[in-house]
């Protein structure tokens, strides 16, 4: 068991940011065991996602074939098998996602090794696998042991590693295509994209979110205010989206996106735990609330203990004379 292994994924052809948090997870377990690093590459012209993902690990394994372009849980399970059979990966590693909650449960069964689903932290101590991961709803973390084993499988939450890249650029070895299945009875019949919000939360440098201390809808515009001239974008807390004044896509939490900003501002949000696990990766946290008791001040850098309808309108004053702006 010399190796981690991170199942890429990929979406038209581009390797989702996933696979380079996997990735990231998979480089802190390998450095701490003395473990290389490897990802399997499966798919159709794969050329463009291998060459994205040789800064991040040591060896890229690919597996081409024009039945691989679109994933099916049968294809990319023979192939997946058959791979880590042959090379006994002390660690299986893949985002849980839609195809990570669909595959891995799959995988698991098949080769008769434990699996941790959803995991916030990994470790692998004399080889038996320890993971972080949430129970009852977000309310308790809890460290789990897995039961030895030659070989194991987790799946990690989007937004909470960090991608690691290396000095050298992995080795590339193809593979051979495994038997596929002959029959399937699984088909893609067509790819129907979802609809594209303007603004993508998941992506923001800047992001000014309001809570249930925002009081009215109209006071959003004081918050859109800021994240504009800060050149931001506005998300919210669970309350905002329940009552119907922002739209489900810029929710920040458990519940919602798990968002990872330079800058996070938080306006009149309490900072359930829902939420904080949505934005605690924050590389700069700043909250602003009525109640020095709120718990989002155990998770932030800077607090302002006061109300929001006088910090904000500060703020934007104070932003618009740097800039220059009437």
């Amino acid at each position: 068991m010399g190796e981690i292994l991170v199942l890429a994924e990929l979406r038209q052809g581009e390797v989702r940011e996933i696979t380079f948090e996997a990735l990231g997870a998979g480089r802190n377990v390998a450095a701490k065991a003395g473990l290389k690093l490897s990802t399997l590459l499966v798919g159709y012209n794969l050329e463009r996602a291998e060459d994205g993902l040789a800064d991040y690990c040591d060896n890229i394994l690919i597996v081409e074939d024009e039945r691989l372009g679109q994933y099916n849980s049968e294809t990319y399970q023979a192939v997946v098998s058959q791979v880590f059979r042959e090379r006994r990966p002390a660690l299986l590693l893949m985002g849980h996602t839609s195809m990570g909650m669909d595959l891995a449960p799959r995988l698991a069964v098949e080769l008769g090794i434990p699996l941790v689903t959803d995991c916030l932290e990994i470790e692998l101590v004399d080889g038996r696998l320890y993971a972080v991961r949430q129970m009852y709803g977000g309310k308790l973390n809890c460290r789990v042991r897995a039961r030895e084993a030659e070989g194991y499988i987790a799946t990690v939450r989007q937004g909470i590693f960090k991608p690691v890249k290396i000095e050298s650029r992995g080795l590339v070895t193809r593979i051979g295509i495994p038997v596929l299945p002959r029959e399937l009875r699984r088909r893609v019949k067509g790819v129907t994209a979802p609809v594209k919000s303007e603004i993508s939360i998941e992506s923001a440098d800047i992001i000014v979110a309001v809570g249930r201390g925002i009081g009215e809808k109209s006071n959003i515009a004081l918050a859109e205010e800021l994240a504009n001239l800060l050149g931001g974008v506005i998300a919210c807390s669970r309350p905002i989206v329940d009552k119907g004044w922002l739209p489900s896509d810029r929710q920040v939490g458990s519940s919602g996106k798990t968002v990872k900003p330079k800058l996070y501002i938080s306006l009149g949000i309490s900072g359930a735990f829902q939420h904080v696990m949505g934005m605690m990766n924050s590389q700069l946290i700043i909250a602003v609330n009525k109640d020095r008791n709120a718990p989002i001040f155990n998770v932030a850098h800077y607090g302002v203990v006061d109300d929001l309808f006088k910090v904000a309108p500060a703020l934007i004053k104070k932003i618009r004379e740097l800039k220059g702006l009437r």
